[in-house]
């Protein structure tokens, strides 16, 4: 198997956001999703973005994703900046490079939950390296679920699932959008435990975007956004101190909106 970096071999910049504008509409109608991100998201870390509603984490991370285009300035993943890729530069560095995992899971229906895990080399053409499925499926807790397909699993299963499947390919970063949004406490604890594992383990870098404190408290750091800039984060955070970051800003938010 493939060993991941971990301790000093896994520092350095995994993807970062280079004075990221996104606007939506034009002069009077413009929204301003993003207002000069500037930030790094280091390598071997579990970092989470959060913020209110409409403060533009989810807008970050696809920008940062390569799923989505900034206005202006640039994002960097592994050391490939973004700005002025081809479609199919894009589409080879998002099969290569980056994992994804999705509140609504994104498994087909058809496939068994080792063909869904499979399916990113499948279509990129590449040998399963088995030593790092297994390891993968093992650290997941799935491998009396691999002839399972998606509906004959727990939503917690098949979030599992997904994650696999963002690992498997061995990415440079993986983003999390809401992972455990339609899951209970339960099968929450297990996804996000898995994926603390990933970071602890095989030193993965992870980017999650939650409103949830108890998520988020499975983090090394947490961004905070509001009105589309960075405004504060937190280290090695705890549920009680991100409750209170997050009563702050949407207090701010409140008296804004009240003008």
């Amino acid at each position: 198997m493939s060993e991941r970096p971990t301790g000093e071999a896994a520092r350095g910049v995994a993807a970062s956001a280079h004075d990221l504008v996104k606007t939506y509409g034009s002069e009077e109608a413009e929204v301003r999703a993003l207002d000069g991100v500037t930030v790094d998201l280091m390598k071997g870390e579990f970092t989470a973005i959060m913020g209110p509603s409409g403060s533009g984490k989810s807008t970050l991370m696809h920008c940062l994703a390569a799923l989505d285009t900034p206005t202006s300035g640039d994002a960097v993943v592994d050391g490939t900046g973004l700005a002025g890729l081809k479609d199919k530069a894009l589409t080879t560095l998002r099969r290569e490079k980056v994992g994804f995992v999705f509140q609504a899971f994104n498994l087909i229906p058809t496939l068994t939950a080792r063909e869904n895990i499979l399916l990113p080399l499948d279509l990129a053409g590449r040998k399963v390296d088995q030593a790092w499925f297994d390891a993968v499926i093992d650290a997941v807790g799935l491998r009396d679920r691999l002839s399972h397909r998606p509906s004959e699993m727990s939503g917690g299963q098949q979030q599992r699932v997904a994650c696999a499947r963002a690992l498997v390919s061995q990415p440079s970063i993986v983003f999390a959008d809401e992972p455990t949004g339609n899951l209970d406490s339960t099968s929450s604890a297990e996804v996000l435990g898995f994926l603390r594992r990933s970071v602890d383990e095989f030193g993965q870098t992870i980017v999650m975007v939650t409103h949830d404190p108890v998520a988020a408290s499975y983090t090394d750091r947490i961004l905070f956004l509001a009105d589309g800039r960075i405004v504060d984060e937190l280290r090695d955070p705890d549920r009680d101190a991100i409750l209170a970051k997050m009563a702050g800003l949407q207090d701010l938010a409140t008296a804004k909106a009240a003008g």
